[in-house]
């Protein structure tokens, strides 16, 4: 296993830069030890210019740099020291902005939500790896979701449908980084992946941490990149390119984990259900209360109350009621301006007529459109 020590050197590994693009090679980190302190948010270089420290003109330079979506997903969700460790090591690169973040303590995991460059987020994300190493040990680790790694899951999202090969390339090429730096086994998956059988992040997660070593046997699971075996502490990491999707979840007023099953393999899309849904029955930190968390993988196919009003409807049948819902991290405007629009009732409405949106698209906010109506 390698020290760990981030930012000294070139991140693809002992000096090899392979077959990784020049553009996405990462750069040096700044050295620190991961205390929340402004020097922290030094810009290290990046690929033919510098970002400007000043956060107005690096708006500027977001407008020459195409941006994307990064949302490690994390195997702690307890320690509020080592996720504060995290929060500093993926804001550590000035080209990448912490968007979002969300933890919780029965799944023990923590989800962020991270924009930036290419070059960034490689950054970002192997600081995050280094920090993971060193404070999570899977052998000792215990949560309701399932994982196979302390950095469990990486997708990359593109904010633009162009930018989707963009992502496969710097998912590949930080792939390659982090087993070469780290010794950990990378496996690529959805748009990333290079075997039919790796596109489902489920299908390599079946088995867990726990079955890893027995799974990692079979030629069909060697990785793509990493030793064949799992790292002893840390296990596995899976990495890839998805479009985006909504993290969503419906707990009932119920302590029986079968009843959250039995819903989970109706609602979903592998057992029969609705399609573009994946759901598992969990449960949470209130032992009267259990959990189907769901991630909609197209929410153009299956609509946030659809699967909503799927899930309710069925508790009903079972005996009981839905709690509540939340929603992790972020979710695209179009998916709950839809669950809006079906909720009210409401005809005709465009995201036209949502102020935010409008203002957005308006050249000039001080003109007003031929359509403006005035108040009554």
């Amino acid at each position: 296993m390698s020290s760990g020590g981030v930012g000294h050197g070139d991140l693809t590994g002992k000096g090899r830069t392979g077959n990784v693009p020049r553009q996405l090679r990462a750069h040096p980190l700044p050295k620190h030890d991961y205390r929340c302190t402004q020097d922290d948010r030094q810009p290290p270089p990046i690929p033919h210019s510098r970002v400007p420290p000043d956060r107005t003109q690096r708006l500027w330079y977001t407008f020459l740099v195409s941006l994307i979506e990064a949302i490690p997903n994390i195997s702690e969700g307890k320690r509020t020291g080592v996720i504060e460790a995290f929060t500093v090591a993926v804001c550590s690169p000035a080209d990448v902005e912490l968007l979002n973040q969300s933890s919780d303590a029965a799944h023990n995991r923590t989800v962020f939500t991270l924009v930036g460059t290419p070059a960034g987020l490689t950054n970002a994300l192997v600081a995050l790896y280094d920090v993971a190493l060193r404070n999570i040990d899977l052998k000792t680790h215990r949560g309701e979701h399932p994982r196979i790694g302390a950095v469990d899951v990486v997708p990359l999202v593109p904010l633009a449908p162009r930018d989707m090969p963009l992502c496969v390339t710097t998912a590949t090429a930080l792939a390659e980084t982090i087993a070469s730096q780290f010794d950990v086994p990378v496996y690529l998956y959805a748009d990333a992946a290079t075997r039919q059988n790796r596109h489902r992040l489920e299908q390599i997660r079946s088995g867990e941490f726990e079955g890893l070593s027995s799974k990692m046997s079979q030629p069909a699971w060697r990785p793509d990149f990493g030793p064949t075996s799992p790292h002893p502490s840390a296990g596995a990491s899976v990495i890839g390119a998805r479009r985006p999707l909504v993290a969503f979840n419906v707990n009932l007023e119920t302590g029986d984990l079968n009843i959250a099953k039995r819903i989970a393999r109706t609602v979903r899309e592998s057992s029969g259900g609705l399609p573009a849904v994946k759901a598992i029955g969990i449960r949470t930190r209130d032992p009267s209360v259990v959990q189907i968390s769901i991630n909609l993988v197209d929410y153009r196919r299956t609509p946030l109350h659809v699967v909503f009003d799927a899930v309710r409807d069925e508790a009903s049948r079972l005996g009981t009621n839905v709690r509540s819902s939340e929603l992790i991290g972020l979710a695209p405007a179009e998916a709950l301006h839809a669950a809006a629009t079906h909720r009210l009732h409401l005809e005709g409405v465009t995201t036209d007529q949502v102020l935010e949106y409008r203002l957005r698209h308006c050249p000039d906010p001080k003109r007003p459109q031929p359509n403006e109506k005035n108040e009554t």
